[in-house]
């Protein structure tokens, strides 16, 4: 079974985080951890933090989070752009 990267986006409620956006990353670990470093936002996570990007990694179909970010809702726009960009990148660069 591959091991995979992915980006998970959830939102606080009240009734805890609730996911509602997932980005795939592909299988390379440096290629995600390197989109994953170029996320705006404050890796200092507390209660306050309404939305937050996981970094997270499926082995043997289980997942495992490796990282996270918390972020604005300007930010999380601008993260769109960066992902949308980077996934472009590596896709591209992969086929030469």
């Amino acid at each position: 079974m591959k091991t995979t990267f992915y980006l998970l986006i959830t939102l606080k409620t009240a009734d805890g985080h609730e996911s509602f956006g997932k980005f795939f990353l592909g299988e390379d670990e440096a290629v995600a951890r390197q989109t994953f470093s170029l996320l705006k936002g404050t890796a200092d996570v507390g209660e306050t933090q309404v939305l937050l990007f996981e970094l997270m990694e499926t082995r043997q179909g289980l997942p495992f989070n490796l990282n996270v970010l918390g972020c604005t809702l300007s930010e999380l726009g601008e993260n769109c752009k960066i992902i949308a960009m980077e996934t472009f990148k590596a896709i591209n660069l992969k086929e030469l």
